[in-house]
C-alpha cells in the first residue's frame, strides 16, 4: 500500500514557524541538542522495550550519528531506535503538543531567550526550522509490519506524508540548511556543539571518523612501531563518573574527570559525590578549587545537565551563591527543563536542591575536619573563603560551619571561634566583661600596633581576605558579648579599656601646650589631637582611625550600602603620649627647634600609617638629614 498524504500541520500553528526563526535565533545552536536528544531517546525506548519483552527482535548496537554534506547543504541526525509509523508522525510531529498558537504567541512575543520557548510546548524537534528552510524525516518503526514513512515540510504550515525508503529500524532526520545558517555545515563547529551538549549523553553519538595511532609489531630493533588506523569518532563519555555509586570509583577517576572538565586547571582540594532520590533526584560531583585570595569569582565552573544532557552553566539559582565558586556537575531531571531563569527561582525542586547541597557540602567539611584536622588546617587558605563567605550568606550553613570555621592569628596559628574565644578572654576582656578581638588587616603594615598589642601579652589575628570585613561584622552580631577592633584603631593602651590607670606626668597647662604645639605641626585635615598618659615605651605620636568610622567606610568602598559614610572626610586621632620623654624634650626646645621635633614627630606616625607621601615625604627626609 502506497502512503501518500498531504495537509496542512493543525491550524492553530501557522504562526509558529516565523516565532521560532525570531526569538530562537539567538541561540540557534539547540537545534542540535535538541534532535539529538530526541535520537538519544528513541534509542533509549527500544532498549527498554527489549528488556521488558515488548520487543522481540534485534536491538543491536545502540548509536546516533550526526553527519555533514556541505555539498547538498544537510545535516543528518541518525538513530537506531524506535522509529515511527506514519500515523505516529502525524501525532507526533504535526499535532504539536499544545493547543492554540494563539496563547504560545501572546506568552512569548517578549521572550528573550530560546530556553523560555523550546520544550515548554514540546518544541524540541520545530528547533530544527531555526537553521534549515526544508525537513525531511525517513523513518521506520519497530512494530511488526510497518512501512518505512516519509515526510518533508518546508516551514510553512504544509506537510506531506509517502511513503519512505528508509530498510533499516529507526529515524533519520535530515536538515537542508538555509542560507543564513551554512556556518553548521562546518565539521568544527558541529563538534564544537557536539562537545558543548553531548558530551556526556549515555547513547554513543558518533560523528564522523578520525585517524588513531595503534600498536603495530616490532622494528628490527625490538622499538614498538605505530600505525594510523581510521576510527568512528565518538564524541560523548556514556556513563560519567556521576551517574556510578561513590564505592566504584578511585580519587584518580574523580581527578581524572576534572582533568577532562577543565583542562589545564590545578588539581582541586577535595570533592563531594552528591547522589540523592528523595525527595527529588540529584546526581553530581563538586569539587573545590584551589582559589585565590583576591575573590576572583570563576563563576559559570558549575554545569547544569538534565539525564545527562547538558543545559546550562548558569546555575544561580539551583546553587547557593556562595558555592558558585565550586566547579563540577549537577544532573537532575527534576528541575525543570528549557524554562528562563527566573521559572527556575519559583519550582519548589530548586529551593529544595539548593539546601541539600548546603547542607552536603557543610557535611563534608565537618568531616573533613574532624577526621583530620592537620589535613584541614593545611587547606583553610584555600577554603577560608568559601566558608566565610557560606556563613555570612546562608544562615543554615553558618550553624553547622561555626564549629570548623577557623581564624588564625599573626604567630600562624588556627583556632575553632570556641577555642579562640576561651584563649583570649582572660587577658583581653574590658571593664564592661566585652571580650575584644583584635586583627590586623594587613599585618607588615601594621606591624608597629601589633608590637605594641603583643607587648601587652595581647593576640592579633589576621583577616586580610576581601569578605573580611563583612565577616567581622557577622561574628560582632553572632558571638555573645564580643567586640572586634583593628589593631592600629587605638594605641594599644586604649584599644581594650581596663579600670587601672596610667599617671600623667604633665601638668593640666603643659597638655595645652603641648596640644597647641602639635595642632600647629600638623597641616592635614581631619586630625584630632589628644594628648594622653601611655607607657613611657609606646611611641610618642601615635595617628588611628575610629573602629566604626573605618568599618563603615571599607563597607562603603565595597558597594555595602554604607555610601553615605564613603562621602564623609577622613577624620584621625593623633594620640600624643604625653609621658614619652621626646613631648618633654619638645616643651623644653623653643622656636624652630620645637616646630622641628613636633613636625618630625608626627611625620613619623605618618609614616607608621602609610599616610606620608609626594611634597611632605621630600620635607620630612630633608629635615631627617638635618636633625642627623
Amino acid at each position: 500500500m502506497s502512503i501518500q498524504e498531504k495537509g496542512n500541520i493543525s491550524i492553530h500553528t501557522e504562526n509558529i514557524f516565523p516565532i521560532i526563526k525570531k526569538f530562537l535565533y539567538s541561540d540557534n545552536e539547540i537545534f542540535l541538542r535538541e534532535l539529538v536528544s530526541n535520537a538519544v531517546d528513541a534509542v533509549q525506548k527500544i532498549k527498554r522495550l527489549g528488556s521488558l519483552g515488548q520487543f522481540n527482535g534485534e536491538v543491536g548496537q545502540p548509536l546516533v550519528q550526526v553527519a555533514v554534506d556541505k555539498t547538498a547543504k544537510t545535516i543528518t541526525i541518525s538513530d537506531n531506535g524506535l522509529g515511527m509509523t506514519a500515523e505516529e508522525i502525524k501525532k507526533y510531529i504535526n499535532q504539536v503538543a499544545f493547543s492554540g498558537a494563539s496563547e504560545f504567541v501572546e506568552k512569548f512575543k517578549d521572550a528573550k531567550d530560546a530556553n523560555e520557548i523550546i520544550g515548554k510546548f514540546g518544541l524540541g524537534f520545530y528547533s530544527a526550522f531555526m537553521v534549515a528552510d526544508l525537513v525531511e524525516i525517513q523513518t521506520l518503526s519497530y512494530q511488526d509490519g510497518a512501512e518505512p514513512a516519509r515526510w518533508v515540510c518546508d516551514g510553512s504550515t504544509e506537510f506531506e506524508i509517502t511513503e519512505g525508503t528508509k530498510t533499516t529500524r529507526g529515524t533519520d532526520i535530515i536538515l537542508h540548511v538555509n542560507k543564513d545558517s551554512e556556518e553548521f555545515l562546518e565539521e568544527s563547529k558541529l563538534q564544537q556543539i557536539l562537545d558543548k551538549y553531548a558530551k556526556f549523553l549515555p547513547v554513543p553519538i558518533k560523528f564522523g571518523t578520525k585517524n588513531e595511532s595503534v600498536e603495530d609489531g616490532e622494528d628490527e630493533e625490538g622499538k614498538k612501531k605505530y600505525k594510523d588506523v581510521e576510527v568512528d569518532n565518538i564524541i560523548n563519555t556514556t556513563n560519567p563518573i556521576w551517574t556510578k555509586a561513590p564505592a566504584d570509583l578511585s580519587d584518580e577517576d574523580y581527578l581524572n574527570f576534572y582533568r577532562e572538565l577543565y583542562p589545564f586547571s590545578e588539581e582541586p582540594l577535595f570533592w563531594i559525590h552528591l547522589n540523592v532520590d528523595y525527595p527529588f533526584n540529584l546526581t553530581g560531583v563538586l569539587y573545590f578549587p584551589k582559589l585565590k585570595n583576591d575573590f576572583e569569582m570563576q563563576r559559570n565552573k558549575i554545569k547544569l545537565y538534565s539525564r545527562q544532557v547538558f543545559i546550562t552553566d548558569e546555575v544561580k539559582d539551583i546553587v547557593p551563591e556562595f558555592l558558585m565558586l565550586l566547579h563540577g556537575v549537577i544532573d537532575s531531571p527534576d528541575i525543570p527543563l528549557n524554562v528562563s531563569r527566573s521559572f527556575l527561582q519559583a519550582d519548589s525542586n530548586v529551593k529544595k536542591i539548593n539546601n541539600y547541597i548546603t547542607k552536603k557540602v557543610a557535611d563534608k567539611l565537618a568531616e573533613l575536619f574532624a577526621k583530620d584536622r592537620k589535613s584541614f588546617e593545611d587547606k583553610w587558605k584555600d577554603i577560608g573563603l568559601f566558608v566565610k563567605y557560606g556563613m555570612i550568606s546562608e544562615e543554615k550553613f553558618y550553624d553547622k560551619a561555626k564549629d570548623f570555621a577557623l581564624v588564625g592569628n599573626t604567630k600562624n596559628e588556627l583556632f575553632t571561634l570556641n577555642e579562640y574565644k576561651d584563649k583570649v578572654a582572660p587577658l583581653q576582656t574590658d571593664k564592661n566583661g566585652t571580650v575584644v578581638y583584635l586583627y590586623s588587616n594587613d599585618a607588615s603594615k601594621q606591624d608597629a600596633f601589633i608590637q605594641s598589642a603583643n607587648k601587652k601579652d595581647y593576640d592579633v589575628l589576621v583577616l586580610d581576605s576581601p569578605i573580611d570585613n563583612h565577616f567581622i561584622n557577622q561574628l560582632e552580631q553572632k558571638l555573645e558579648k564580643t567586640s572586634i577592633k583593628r589593631v592600629d584603631s587605638s594605641v594599644a593602651d586604649k584599644l581594650i579599656e581596663k579600670d587601672e590607670v596610667n599617671e600623667h606626668v604633665l601638668s593640666e597647662d603643659q597638655v595645652k601646650e603641648v596640644t597647641t604645639i602639635f595642632e600647629k605641626a600638623i597641616t592635614k585635615p581631619g586630625m584630632q589631637v589628644e594628648v594622653v598618659a601611655l607607657n613611657p615605651e609606646e611611641l610618642p605620636v601615635t595617628i588611628t582611625m575610629d573602629e566604626f568610622m573605618r568599618r563603615m567606610k571599607d563597607m562603603a568602598a565595597m558597594g555595602g550600602g554604607m555610601g553615605f559614610y564613603g562621602q564623609m572626610p577622613d577624620s584621625y586621632k593623633v594620640a600624643i603620649n604625653g609621658n614619652h620623654k621626646l613631648v618633654s624634650k619638645i616643651l623644653k626646645a623653643e622656636g624652630k627647634e620645637q616646630s622641628n621635633l613636633a613636625k618630625q614627630a608626627v611625620d613619623l606616625a605618618l609614616l607608621a600609617q602609610g599616610m606620608l607621601t609626594g611634597a611632605e615625604l621630600t620635607a620630612f627626609v630633608s629635615r631627617s638629614v638635618e636633625l642627623i
